[in-house]
């Protein structure tokens, strides 16, 4: 495996989702959405930098750079159960349901690309196999946050009289 054309992929696929995030938080009907967006875009700029700082010492050991302080003290993302269901319990669903194509559609993008670290990490070894691993684990939980959003806010609609 040449871990720099991995990385190198990863860093255009994190550039897509930053795109795709910032993009999207602009563009949303709903508050809350658009923040869960922002803060997403957020994370995924970090993403980049640790990637890009992989890709820098791709030729050395992975371990000679060190992930950020901030991603490095947690593995978790910004988000959690909790903050999703606090969002969804501040909003309507109503409200929201214009917005649910695009929280499908951040939910695919976040598990395609877990599954490509988990998938790479498994072909890796030592350090380099620690930082897809990492990588991985922080998609996932975006990818768990959107399932929970899309599915909250789907059930919601679904249950609603036809036309709100």
């Amino acid at each position: 495996m040449d871990l720099s054309k991995v990385l190198r992929y990863a860093l255009d696929r994190e550039h897509e989702g930053l795109a795709f995030f910032a993009g999207h938080a602009q563009k949303a009907r709903h508050a809350s959405v658009a923040a869960v967006f922002e803060r997403l875009a957020a994370e995924e700029q970090a993403h980049i930098r640790y990637v890009e700082k992989l890709l820098a010492g791709s030729g050395s050991p992975v371990g000679a750079t060190a992930p950020e302080p901030m991603l490095q003290a947690r593995d978790k993302s910004f988000f959690s159960e909790r903050a999703a269901n606090e969002m969804i319990e501040q909003t309507t669903a109503e409200a929201m349901v214009p917005d649910l194509p695009v929280l499908r559609m951040a939910f695919l993008i976040e598990r395609d690309l877990a599954e490509f670290y988990a998938s790479m990490a498994s072909k890796a070894e030592g350090e380099a196999r620690q930082a897809l691993q990492r990588l991985a684990a922080w998609e996932r939980e975006h990818e768990r946050l959107f399932q929970a959003l899309h599915d909250r806010v789907f059930a919601e609609y679904s249950g609603m009289a036809w036309g709100g």
